[in-house]
């Protein structure tokens, strides 16, 4: 299961453990549960301080728990074979259940040691969702922290008929104590906030006791991440307040057009983007969602950015780095059916749809990456863009032609995603060269038709263009003086990663530029 190169890093991973664990199997005669059984031997031949097991005594089959030796209370469960993007969940697993202390903060692990209450987490992932891993993660934490939380992860493309029955059409999807807890990624701080109802509070009033910054980033995504990394090298004092750090960037599969890297993945490429921050005097505020923008009242004043916490930060220049979303078609239905057979992310949901017809809306590069990835799972794909002819790369659309269970429609006009109540059972679309109306049944919906920056929050505060991207100048700056933007909310056309990093170093340099230059008289009335 394991070759050779994994066996050995994992090895030298295992002589973290501090005290013995036991992997304890459930399995079948199936040919998954042989492979498991054959994967955990593996591990339990790298360490003697790992034994292995089989009881039987979980429903789910193959699955297995991993619990230490001395203390049966601190355990993690896994249902299927944690590999794929999973295998760093259960490497972590098997350390932090060994005794080997967690790289969190130690306010949050007093919050969770603190919760009261008795919590059955059950995660549902697909091993090829990149968004899936840190919610895993930080439940595995938290069972191993708490005695009264209990998780158990489990491979949705292995348990299909659990998937359906509890009607599971997105993952990550975490169900507690029998009822439906949240989708999407979430964050150890997000669970907690739920969970903990004075948490928000806690953290809001941290916040607005802060003292004002030189510069304010809003938003961690690639340009965020270099303006603060490009400000910080200066020696002057730096917030960044991001609602989720990586932005987009965490929603990308593969990256192989980032300069001087061949190939990554976006959550690692987040994670290095998150570390290289902290390697700075940074003050990070993650999960934090800014709502209001009052800009100073004289140049040199000071910014103030509320929060959706309700605390307010200030600082004497701001950098604006808040990206872009998936943009929405605006149909009937779509909200209705949003992950209940409408999704936006082919490589997180596709596998809960093998076998299914789906259809993928828009014929751009990600439209059509999207159709070919899907094509290898559902029993069928039909592509539906607007325009009268696929706008992809000529590579991938040759790709695509190729595939024999794939349908292309042009010139069609989405008008409705249809279902029965529960989930989507069709699309309606429009024929736009004979203005006729046609439905197609099915059972998934994967929305590719671009993004919208996150702006809403900036009306009236900076000038917008009529697509609602922040205007800058040749420095970065807005209409308001001190206040600068980068990245994909912006006007600067070319929405990249690189381009990104490149317009929020820019950014910080200007933003520093512009202190620098102030009257003496307005540095002081600031600070």
């Amino acid at each position: 299961m394991l070759d050779a190169n994994m066996k050995q890093q994992l090895q030298g991973l295992l002589t973290n453990l501090r005290e013995p664990i036991e992997l304890v199997s459930s399995l079948d005669d199936g040919a998954k549960s042989a492979e498991l059984a054959e994967l955990l031997d593996e591990i339990a031949a790298l360490s003697d301080k790992v034994g292995v097991s089989r009881a039987d005594d979980d429903a789910r089959r193959p699955s297995f728990l991993i619990r230490r030796a001395s203390n049966h209370d601190v355990a993690v469960r896994f249902a299927g074979i944690p590999l794929g993007h999973e295998f760093t969940s259960l490497v972590l697993a098997l350390l932090q259940v060994g005794g080997h202390p967690p790289k969190t903060a130690p306010e949050l692990i007093e919050q969770v040691a603190a919760l009261g209450g008795d919590y059955h987490f059950e995660t549902y992932f697909s091993l090829s969702c990149q968004n899936c891993p840190d919610l895993v993660q930080a439940l595995n934490l938290m069972s191993v922290i708490n005695p009264r939380i209990t998780h158990t992860a489990i491979d949705g493309g292995l348990f299909q008929a659990e998937v359906e029955a509890r009607k599971v059409m997105a993952v990550p999807t975490v169900f507690l104590n029998g009822e439906e807890f949240g989708q999407g990624r979430m964050e150890l701080e997000q669970i907690i906030a739920k969970l903990d109802s004075g948490a928000e509070a806690k953290a809001a009033a941290k916040i607005a006791a802060k003292d004002a910054f030189d510069v304010l980033v809003v938003g961690g995504g690639p340009a965020g991440a270099a303006a603060a990394i490009y400000a910080a090298r200066k020696g002057i004092r730096i917030g960044i307040a991001a609602e989720r750090f990586g932005g987009q960037v965490l929603d990308t599969m593969a990256i192989e057009n980032f300069i001087s890297v061949p190939h990554t993945e976006g959550p690692k490429l987040a994670a290095q983007l998150e570390q290289h921050v902290k390697d700075y005097d940074v003050d990070i505020m993650n999960l934090q969602r800014a709502e209001k923008l009052i800009p100073a009242r004289q140049e040199g004043g000071l910014h103030e950015v509320q929060l959706a916490s309700g605390a307010s930060l200030k600082a004497r220049t701001l950098i604006l780095s808040t990206g872009a979303r998936w943009r929405q078609m605006g149909v009937p239905g779509e909200d209705a059916y949003r992950n209940k057979g409408v999704a936006y992310c082919p490589h997180c949901d596709g596998p809960l749809y093998k076998g299914k017809r789906v259809a993928v809306i828009g014929g751009g590069n990600s439209g059509v990456e999207a159709a070919i990835d899907l094509a290898g799972i559902v029993a069928h794909v039909t592509l539906v863009e607007y325009e009268s002819e696929l706008r992809a790369d000529a590579v991938l659309q040759r790709k695509l032609a190729s595939l024999p269970n794939v349908k292309i429609i042009t010139s069609a006009l989405t008008t409705e995603v249809l279902g029965d109540g529960n989930k989507v059972t069709g699309l309606a679309y429009k024929d736009r060269n004979r203005d006729t109306p046609h439905q197609i049944e099915l059972e998934g919906v994967f929305v590719q038709i671009g993004l919208v920056p996150n702006t809403e929050w900036l009306a009236g505060a900076v000038a917008l263009s009529g697509r609602g991207e922040i205007e800058v100048d040749h420095r970065g700056e807005t209409s308001q003086p001190g206040i600068f933007a980068a990245g994909d909310c912006t006007t600067v056309p070319y929405k990249q990663i690189v381009i990104a990093m490149g317009e929020g170093s820019k950014a910080a340099l200007s933003a520093f530029d512009y202190m620098i230059r102030l009257p003496v008289k307005a540095e002081a009335e600031a600070a």
